[in-house]
């Protein structure tokens, strides 16, 4: 089930908020376990049986390790136990396949296999119970006594499919005990209509232009085209990953909890080391506190800082997907902070601004070419083509039709991804003498939004969430 479809905010979601502030406040856990577990359960039902062995494995790791506390060495056994049965599950059903087809490349015999649908949101509830496991372990955090507690948070809804990765140290309190308010309800529907906004509007509308450019064969679209589609792309999935965030951000107040934001408008950085502390927030987060300090993060030599930094990046890129692609893509942000943290970061701060700017984003561009691609000779076969090798042209009538009559979408998807957008929104409304008016305003604003969302909703076909598939 969709966040932006129409059983979603027409039926689940209403039916779901009903019960859940009608029943006494010690049912109110009970309701939101039932609710996710039918959200998730909607597509795939099989696969819930799988998250139920998660929740259970993870709970029953967490009082293991709580209970040999005294015993460091069983209590590491433990700890090393839950992980690998964890990295185990995720490894086999979203890499196996991946493992099988590079066999078979470099064997001289094929070995067969069945191809298994990817459990949505595998990834990151996965990524969840592991660092409950690791906060208990490292006395971050007591285990979870209450079962129904532990499987909300790892099942929670808003966040379970896409994120944000949300650590149990940060929501154990509120799994206890959560205010709600009109104030609270109000500003998370205020986050979730942006973020639908974000997704249905913006990612859908340009989505269409990047993937009109991407079926277009190879050599037969000019350097401008290829610029063209790049960007497209970067704007699809920054409008739809962050829109979802919104969505489960905002979600999460209407229902009481507070969640990290994960986006910070990645794309007015002005290095790459500052772009990683944009995008996707919960998922550096994790890297960093749970693979590169324990490896000796920056407290080792240089050349192991390095090591560090690589396999920490090649990690990333694995976790998005299992392809080689997805590895380039982790190798290639690996390298290029490794640069700027010893290399040419001084001399990066001595730039102008617009100057970092540029920079940082051509780079991420190319990243996002890598990310894209089927494969990694159509990534370099693409990056050819924008610099010129194996271009039809360096402009052609195709690459100014779609920046002619899309110049509006893409002044919006500019404003939108800095804090400009919002800012101008904000002036909008606040720009009214009177409170009570500008209460009003902000109504009419976001009403009129949220319908207008709907309206391209029901309208249009093209709505996937990209980052349901890691």
């Amino acid at each position: 089930m969709l966040f932006s479809s129409v059983t979603f905010l027409f039926v689940f979601l209403p039916v779901t908020m009903a019960l859940y502030y009608i029943v006494p406040q010690k049912f109110r856990n009970v309701i939101m376990l039932i609710a996710s577990l039918i959200f998730y359960a909607w597509g795939e039902p099989i696969y819930i049986v799988l998250m139920v062995l998660s929740i259970l494995l993870n709970y029953i790791c967490g009082l293991d390790i709580e209970d040999k506390r005294d015993d460091p060495r069983k209590m590491r056994r433990s700890l090393i136990f839950a992980v690998v049965v964890n990295l185990l599950l995720l490894g086999f059903f979203k890499y196996y396949g991946f493992l099988l087809d590079s066999l078979n490349a470099v064997l001289p015999v094929d070995i067969p296999y069945r191809d298994l649908p990817l459990p949505i949101g595998i990834s990151f509830y996965t990524f969840q119970a592991m660092s409950y496991i690791i906060d208990v372990y490292r006395g971050e955090a007591k285990s979870q006594k209450n079962i129904l507690y532990f499987a909300l948070y790892i099942s929670m809804f808003p966040q379970l499919i896409a994120g944000p990765i949300v650590r149990y140290v940060d929501i154990e309190a509120q799994l206890k005990n959560r205010v709600l308010s009109m104030r609270k309800f109000g500003l998370g529907a205020e986050y979730f209509i942006i973020g639908l906004a974000k997704k249905v509007i913006l990612a859908n509308s340009i989505g269409q232009i990047y993937e009109q450019i991407a079926s277009l064969q190879m050599g037969s679209f000019s350097v401008l085209t290829a610029w063209v589609g790049c960007i497209s792309y970067a704007f699809q999935i920054y409008f739809d990953f962050s829109g979802y965030s919104d969505m489960a951000i905002g979600l999460g107040k209407m229902f009481g909890f507070e969640f990290r934001k994960n986006f910070d408008y990645p794309y007015i950085s002005t290095s790459i080391t500052e772009f990683w502390r944009r995008w996707h927030i919960s998922l550096s987060t994790w890297f960093r506190e749970y693979v590169y300090i324990p490896l000796g993060g920056n407290r080792c030599t240089q050349s192991r800082q390095i090591m560090n930094l690589l396999v920490v990046w090649m990690l990333t890129g694995l976790w998005h997907g299992a392809a080689w692609n997805f590895l380039f893509w982790g190798l290639y942000y690996g390298i290029l902070l490794v640069l700027e943290k010893f290399v040419w970061g001084r001399k990066l701060e001595r730039l102008p601004s617009a100057a970092k700017h540029i920079y940082s984003m051509v780079f991420v561009l190319i990243g996002w070419v890598f990310f894209f691609s089927p494969s990694l000779g159509y990534a370099f076969n693409y990056i050819g083509v924008m610099f010129g090798a194996g271009a039809s042209a360096f402009a052609d009538k195709q690459a100014l039709f779609y920046v002619f009559t899309h110049w509006l979408l893409y002044l919006i998807a500019i404003l939108g991804s800095s804090a400009l957008g919002l800012n101008l929104l904000k002036q909008i409304i606040g720009g009214f003498n009177s409170a009570r008016i500008r209460k009003v305003a902000a109504g009419v604003v976001y009403i009129s939004i949220f319908l207008i969302s709907v309206a391209y909703l029901v309208t249009e076909t093209f709505n996937p969430f990209l980052y349901f598939r890691f």
